[in-house]
């Protein structure tokens, strides 16, 4: 059983053979990935899902609302040994109301122990966090790093085709990525006007005839895998609407990300390391804003980034069995929207965290957050958030 779940990871989460494994949760420790071996199990459902307690704190006052938060299952079928379909469905409760999403759909196919090719909606291997690291059961916090999710700008899914696979370089290893998807969609302000010049990743279905290239390559190398290097890319050259103003307005993005893992006898217990920083370019424009009635033309420099960076220790060294079980956590994230911009921000947030792990696989997750913002959708200020949180992959 613990076999087949690792395999979920691999292939449901976009690891691949080369890359970390980040947590054995049986033996609370990291180890390199075995042989392939074939499987006889034709279909799977796995997932994961979390729920908890929030409670948040403004100069307008303090919020506190338990919440059902989400549930995730997952669905695999294996054809055979080289042909196999993922899909990831999510279940959330926002505003009173029940939300259901498709999170990705693909079928890939192993060409070979070095190359895979899959096809459908799928996560885009930009940087590490949103393909490998977002899952509740994964994600060290309740929360995500600022810069991802709505209105950030790290893309998370698209529906395209992609080459991905690894090599083993005698010790050190290397994993890459290469795909082509719709691309994003740029808003234009005409049904938005404060988020005019944002891209909008969620595109089913293209808006015009360009598509986005992108691709991720990975190194690590140490033979133990512990430490993990990448860098990525995302283009399009258009990525308005068709015949439209902003047509062959185009962006150009990347990031940096970075991981170490590894059980240190001088300390006693694990330290993992997680970081990425990401990079936003797009062409300017020039775009429309209403102000009593009268219509008014701006432009600005469309650049923005962000960047986080987490560190955890776990002593999986102790003698009691309680404290193995306990995690330290602490996170670092800001986020910088371009000046000019209606969305125009800067944030910092500072997180902090204790989990206790009741099994390999589920956690109870007490954290506190702070973020200091500046501009943005809400204004800005300062909003302080407590979070006790527990998450379970199945």
């Amino acid at each position: 059983m613990k076999k087949l779940i690792i395999l979920i990871l691999i292939v449901g989460f976009g690891n691949t053979m080369y890359g970390q494994t980040y947590n054995d949760f049986g033996t609370d420790s990291t180890k390199t990935s075995e042989p392939f071996k074939p499987s006889k199990t034709q279909f799977m459902i796995r997932g994961y899902g979390h729920t908890g307690l929030n409670t948040l704190s403004n100069d307008e006052g303090t919020e506190s609302s338990y919440v059902g938060s989400a549930f995730a299952p997952i669905f695999l079928f294996k054809h055979s040994d080289r042909l196999i379909f993922e899909a990831e469905l999510e279940f959330v409760l926002e505003g009173n109301e029940l939300e259901v999403g498709l999170e990705y759909a693909n079928v890939m196919y192993v060409l070979n122990k070095n190359m895979n090719v899959r096809a459908g909606r799928f996560l885009l291997p930009f940087g590490t966090f949103m393909e490998r690291l977002h899952p509740s059961w994964i994600n060290r916090f309740s929360t995500t790093p600022l810069g991802y999710g709505h209105d950030g700008i790290a893309p998370s899914s698209g529906i395209g085709v992609e080459l991905r696979g690894a090599f083993d370089l005698g010790g050190p290893k290397l994993n890459y990525s290469v795909y082509s998807t719709n691309g994003p969609r740029l808003k234009d302000g005409s049904e938005e006007p404060e988020e005019a010049g944002m891209l909008l990743f969620q595109n089913y279905e293209d808006n015009n005839n360009s598509k986005a290239f992108g691709g991720r390559i990975g190194l690590l190398p140490f033979a133990d895998s512990s430490t993990e290097i990448g860098f990525s890319t995302y283009s399009t050259n258009k990525a308005g609407s068709r015949d439209s103003n902003y047509e062959n307005v185009g962006a150009f993005l990347y990031a940096l990300d970075f991981s170490f893992v590894k059980q240190i006898p001088a300390i006693a217990g694990f330290v993992d390391v997680k970081g990425q920083y990401n990079n936003s370019d797009i062409d300017d424009a020039t775009y429309i804003e209403i102000e009593d009635d009268v219509e008014e033309e701006y432009t600005f420099d469309n650049k923005s980034n962000s960047f986080y960076a987490q560190l955890s220790y776990r002593p999986t060294m102790a003698s009691s069995d309680f404290l193995k079980k306990l995690e330290l956590v602490g996170r670092y994230s800001n986020f910088n929207a371009p000046e000019g911009a209606e969305w125009e921000e800067q944030s910092d947030q500072y997180a902090f965290g204790l989990n206790y792990w009741l099994t390999w696989r589920s956690v109870i997750k007490v954290a506190y957050q702070t973020t200091e913002s500046a501009g943005g959708h809400d204004g800005g200020g300062t909003t302080d958030g407590f979070f006790v949180h527990w998450a379970i992959g199945f």
